[in-house]
């Protein structure tokens, strides 16, 4: 019997809807250091479905090719409902070569109050993924108050 769990993904394996085809394909090499492990393509630039390795991880894409009643890229849907994370060794770096590849920032590099260098960007199809390199293993209550800290800061601009 086969594993029931191909070789190379996990339990759960985000499968993400994309405008286009190829050109997508090239964003994720560029921006992720993506490999293209599986390829079909479909007409006038539609993307049957891919299958992306990105660090240790695995992404299914595919363009919507279900007309009106099929799925959507976020930028279809004005918006996006989901973060994708990509942990990785150098957040600035990762930054950086996504906006080169052609991503726009939706957060600059910080260090965040839970231990992480943490940033964000969205992809040409509107997905946002968050890029951080963990810098620090914390307790939750250390976390907690950091985190109080850090809304304090903020200030309260209720009233």
């Amino acid at each position: 019997m086969a594993n029931p769990i191909p070789e190379g993904f996990t339990s759960i394996t985000p499968h993400i809807i994309i405008n286009g085809g190829a050109d997508m394909l090239e964003f994720y090499k560029s921006a992720f250091n993506a490999e293209i492990t599986m390829c079909m393509p479909g007409p006038d630039d539609l993307l049957m479905h891919a299958e992306l390795k990105i660090g240790d991880a695995m992404v299914m894409v595919g363009s919507n090719q279900w007309g009106e009643e099929g799925p959507k890229a976020p930028n279809q849907l004005g918006g996006s409902s989901c973060f994708i994370c990509l942990y990785v060794e150098d957040t600035d770096n990762a930054y950086q070569q996504a906006l080169t590849a052609g991503a726009e920032e939706v957060m600059p590099p910080a260090d965040m109050f839970w231990g992480d260098r943490y940033c964000q960007v969205r992809d040409p199809s509107g997905h946002i993924w968050s890029i951080a390199t963990h810098m620090e293993d914390l307790t939750g209550e250390e976390i907690a108050q950091r985190g109080a800290e850090w809304f304090a800061s903020m200030g309260n601009e209720c009233g």
